[in-house]
């Protein structure tokens, strides 16, 4: 199990920052950013150097109806999901500076804590989630069946049922430069409330990773939209 300290970690370690905003004026702007860094009203961001110059893997989340929050990577733990031989798989654990965060796997949120809105507590199947897969290889099913488990409430083991479609190409601005895209909706129906919603997901066309993406992570939670900004590369320390 891989753990990769957080900034978060090191904001609250004066000795380390007080390093950090030495070198360069712009750690102390991140380290000022942060401390905003909170799914609040108003959104957050930063510039591409800014971005660049930390050591971390961070991504921009908004949940709808909040401002966007600048989050950075606080661990890549080893996931135990059922994926073929050959396919890197870890679980993301992203924080905000007031704790809240995102567990994604190749881009799919698996597991939020501490939103206010609501949280997804799980996210299981006996099936390959097809964006883990590659939804740009043809050998990669269209169709997914899993559960959920969210809160507020008890609301424990709903089947979800999806489907996905290749839209076409698209360009997005991240981090300050534009990236080109193949855009894919997921159709998501929960059959047993009788409710349907769309997920989005825009790949790069020639790793299939996944960019950016809007995802409703349980039936009734607001919409999540990620835009990753600088991705987690294996072995980093």
């Amino acid at each position: 199990m891989k753990e990769l300290k957080t900034i978060l970690q090191v904001a609250m370690s004066v000795v380390v920052i007080t390093t950090l905003s030495g070198c360069s004026q712009k750690f102390q702007d991140v380290k000022d950013t942060m401390s905003l860094a909170v799914f609040g009203h108003e959104d957050i961001e930063l510039n591409a150097n800014q971005i660049n110059d930390l050591p971390y893997a961070s991504l921009y989340a908004k949940v709808e109806g909040s401002g966007q929050a600048f989050l950075v990577l606080g661990y890549a733990n080893a996931s135990f999901s059922n994926l073929p031989d050959g396919i890197d798989n870890y679980q993301l654990k992203w924080l905000s500076a007031n704790k809240e965060m995102l567990v994604t796997e190749h881009g799919r949120i698996t597991k939020t804590v501490n939103l206010l809105s609501g949280n997804l507590e799980a996210s299981y199947s006996h099936q390959a989630d097809p964006v883990a897969l590659g939804l740009l290889k043809n050998s990669t099913p269209r169709v997914w069946k899993r559960k959920v488990d969210w809160s507020p409430g008890y609301h424990t083991g709903y089947l979800l049922e999806s489907r996905f479609e290749l839209q076409g190409e698209n360009t997005l601005m991240i981090n300050e430069k534009p990236v080109e895209t193949l855009h894919f909706i997921e159709y998501v129906s929960a059959p047993d409330l009788d409710i349907q919603f769309t997920n989005h997901f825009w790949l790069q066309p020639l790793s299939g990773h996944v960019v950016a993406s809007t995802q409703t992570p349980a039936p009734g939670l607001p919409k999540i939209d990620i835009t990753l900004l600088k991705p987690f590369a294996v072995g980093a320390q």
